[in-house]
């Protein structure tokens, strides 16, 4: 696979799906379990405080974007009892969550669907509620990505993301730096090979760039401006990752 690192950066806005296929292709296997690990087990608490913000309006329908091998996805199934559809760029993500999805028995709740978070193949007002996690850094126009997502949600309908974010305060950002420049590409090749080694070398430059050019205040804004309200932002893990949630305007 050739390499994914700071060098592909300068394409990074340019083909970002193409840049996110090439990037996620080889790590399906073992997706899950080496991202709770390489996060210090701080994914785990980001994902169930994202669906948290969902589960209290008892969705019937639910859409998980970026749904890579299904862990949302089947968190999702547990913890509501809603039909879920999952969506992916990636085959190879959605050909293990399938198999996922049928060894936990859910076969009958879940559907998993190959399509772009930029033009969703759904109606408008089709879902209840919709997650997504990791996806704004992978999409050309994240602002146009949010009116799209808006779009297929039923007014009052809830919307709940999970990104990474860059530590506002100065400690954290210097460790968080250490950390994803120095650790976790060599912890990243230990534990998962060369493609985990491309991922870390990608993931803090690729963090970083974003904020520069989307910061939290402009993707509130964003997010409001898609039509989306009483929208709240959740630091988590002082600043390393962000959970956002709103409603779909009536």
């Amino acid at each position: 696979m050739k390499s994914s690192g700071p060098r592909s950066l300068s394409r990074y806005r340019v083909r970002s799906n193409e840049l996110a296929q090439r990037l996620f292709a080889p790590l399906p296997a073992r997706y899950d379990r080496l991202g709770a690990l390489l996060s210090l087990g701080q994914d785990r608490r980001w994902r169930k405080a994202m669906i948290d913000e969902v589960v209290p309006s008892k969705p019937s329908l639910v859409l998980d974007l970026a749904c890579g091998p299904g862990g949302v996805t089947r968190a999702l199934a547990e913890r509501t009892s809603a039909r879920i559809v999952g969506l992916d760029l990636s085959e190879e993500m959605l050909r293990l969550g399938q198999l996922n999805v049928a060894r936990h028995g859910l076969d009958g709740r879940i559907a998993l669907v190959l399509a772009r978070g930029e033009q969703l193949p759904f109606g408008d007002a089709t879902f209840d509620a919709v997650t997504f996690t990791y996806l704004l850094r992978y999409v050309d126009d994240p602002a146009a990505t949010l009116r799209e997502i808006a779009r297929v949600v039923k007014p009052g309908g809830s919307i709940s993301s999970l990104e990474f974010s860059v530590p506002p305060k100065i400690l954290a950002r210097t460790a968080w730096w250490v950390y994803t420049r120095a650790v976790l590409p060599v912890a990243g090749l230990l534990t998962g090979g060369r493609p985990w080694w491309d991922v870390g070398r990608f993931l803090g430059p690729s963090i970083t760039q974003h904020y520069r050019k989307y910061p939290l205040p402009w993707t509130l804004q964003a997010w409001q401006r898609a039509g989306i309200d009483d929208v709240k932002i959740r630091s988590m893990s002082l600043g390393g990752g962000v959970v956002i949630s709103g409603s779909r305007a009536g």
